[in-house]
């Protein structure tokens, strides 16, 4: 049995519906290559970078973030959760900044192809109404005006130039959608050099104390702050060590620094060690990494005699609290000390630890809270001693600039006494008979060892996106045509036997002194009209 198909047939040629995931995915792709998108994108991303700047940051100061959470218990896991103490390797952030990346390339590549097809063609031919556009004029000329003549006048003043007959075009500007595609190419070149040095950089800090027998070697180990990028392993860092020799520090009468300078002994390990310097705007530049001068400060060397009469020699830096006179704090433990010689077991409960301020310049009466002057006139140590279980064998990974708070409140370590001022080559002798000898102190400095593979693309592309938006703000796009038109020689007129020049201009954007420059073109030719008939003139 034969079933009769009774539905209509679809008329030849109609058009097909179109597919709404193509659809979709194509308007979502024309709106993401927007430059409305991409502008609000580059905002998301300044805005994004905010937090990274007020919180501190896990692989810059992690020893911040460990305070922010004791300070902050309950509002610091709710912003570890959204990536507030790593923002710059947060999906979050990493998410607009390939979008910003994808909306840029998209948006520049066409544009791009357009500018460069459009550098290629000639300037389009004249309208046929040149007393529409918006500067328009007439001037007579000689019988024997040359289109020629008048292209040789504008290509003197550098216009894209064609003669079509007796009419000639000419077109400026394009330096203006040029600048543009830098300046949006080089935001590219920015994001791939920020890219570069996330991927393939590295960084760590150091405290170096002066004359160390036991020189800084460029391994994770020593670092006491370091971040490597997701592409660079420890075995990656470059072998180099460094020992500081001395330090130079000068400061004006009222206590500002006048000059830094840091002297080195650097060993690359491929040849013989050479000296070296470097201060807080020059730094040391290696082969593989830059090292640079953040701060500096006194590390005091003091010695404990203990009970049994054997004595150990410490130099702990102290960091400074912040003020400009180098005022500084931290904490001397000798865990090693009263050591009973019959048995050789150390009691935990008979460490030592000093605790305190060091100042440079100490005032002669008290309080003795601050120093006076950042250089070393009348140095001083402020001392606490404590005595009992300092909480080193625990386990629990705690700062050597302090001491553990949880110690002192559980009552394992107790203050012994009230603080001490000890000068240089003064002795304290504590209740049990040990003494605490201040020696004096040695520079120490505080450094960043940095490898930034895309620092030298970042520089490039600004200075060319300075060029490209000097380009784009200052540049015009902008036409203008001469059409040179004979009278009828019979009609009598003064001006009978001359040809009239018909001018006309149009900017392609909004262009304040248009006006001004379309006069002393069409006055240029004009001059040179008249230098050409008096030329012919004298001749004749």
């Amino acid at each position: 049995m034969t079933t009769v198909d009774d539905r209509p047939a679809a008329p030849a040629g109609a058009p097909r519906r179109p597919n709404p995931v193509l659809a979709l995915l194509r308007n979502s792709w024309r709106q993401l290559t927007s430059m409305r998108t991409a502008l609000v994108l580059l905002f998301l991303l300044a805005v994004a970078a905010i937090p990274g700047s007020v919180l501190p940051q896990r692989g810059v100061n992690p020893e911040q973030v460990d305070q922010y959470f004791r300070d902050h218990p309950e509002l610091a896991p709710q912003l570890d959760r959204l990536g507030g103490f790593e923002v710059f390797a947060s999906v979050w952030f990493s998410a607009i900044y390939l979008l910003l990346f994808t909306s840029l390339v998209g948006c520049i590549l066409p544009r791009m192809r357009d500018h460069l097809r459009a550098l290629r063609s000639r300037p389009p031919a004249a309208p046929k109404r040149l007393e529409r556009l918006p500067q328009h004029t007439v001037l007579e000329a000689p019988a024997a005006a040359d289109p020629e003549a008048i292209a040789a006048v504008l290509r003197r003043r550098r216009w894209r130039v064609v003669v079509r007959g007796n009419e000639v075009s000419a077109e400026k500007g394009y330096l203006k959608e040029t600048g543009n595609l830098l300046f949006h190419t080089s935001l590219v070149a920015v994001l791939l050099g920020v890219a570069l040095g996330s991927w393939f950089g590295w960084h760590g800090n150091r405290l170096l104390v002066a004359g160390e027998e036991n020189a800084f070697c460029n391994t994770r180990q020593q670092y006491a702050e370091a971040s490597l990028g997701p592409r660079v392993d420890s075995t990656d860092l470059p072998r180099f060590c460094l020992t500081l020799d001395d330090f130079d520090a000068r400061f004006l009468p009222s206590g500002q620094p006048e000059f830094y300078r840091a002297s080195v002994t650097v060993d690359e390990l491929d040849g013989t060690p050479r000296k070296a310097a470097f201060s807080v705007n020059s730094p040391l530049r290696l082969d593989s990494a830059n090292v640079y001068l953040l701060g500096h400060g006194y590390a005091p060397i003091l010695k404990y005699t203990d009970r049994y009469g054997r004595s150990q020699t410490s130099t702990v830096p102290f960091l400074t609290t912040g003020d400009a006179n180098l005022t500084s704090e931290g904490v001397a433990a000798f865990p090693d000390a009263n050591v009973d010689p019959q048995t050789g077991k150390r009691d935990p409960a008979q460490q030592i630890a000093f605790e305190g301020l060091y100042l440079p310049t100490a005032p002669e009466t008290g309080p003795f809270s601050s120093s006076q002057f950042p250089t070393e006139q009348n140095p001083a140590v402020v001392l606490v001693a404590y005595r009992g279980n300092l909480g080193l064998d625990a386990g629990i990974p705690g700062s050597v600039y302090q001491l553990d708070q949880r110690q002192v409140s559980s009552g394992k370590l107790k203050q012994i006494g009230d603080q001490r001022l000890l000068g240089v080559g003064e002795k304290w002798t504590l209740d049990d008979g040990s003494t605490l000898e201040f020696l004096g102190t040695k520079p120490y400095i505080t450094l960043s060892v940095r490898h930034a593979p895309g620092q030298t693309l970042m520089l490039v592309a600004c200075v060319v996106l300075l060029g490209g938006l000097m380009g784009s703000l200052f540049a015009r796009r902008r036409r203008v045509w001469f059409r040179v038109l004979p009278t009828d020689p019979t009609s009598g007129s003064p001006t009978s036997g001359s040809s009239l020049v018909e001018a006309g201009g149009l900017p392609r954007t909004e262009h304040p002194g248009f006006a001004d420059e379309f006069a002393q073109l069409v006055a240029a030719v004009r001059d040179d009209g008249r230098a050409d008939r008096r030329a012919r003139e004298g001749v004749e």
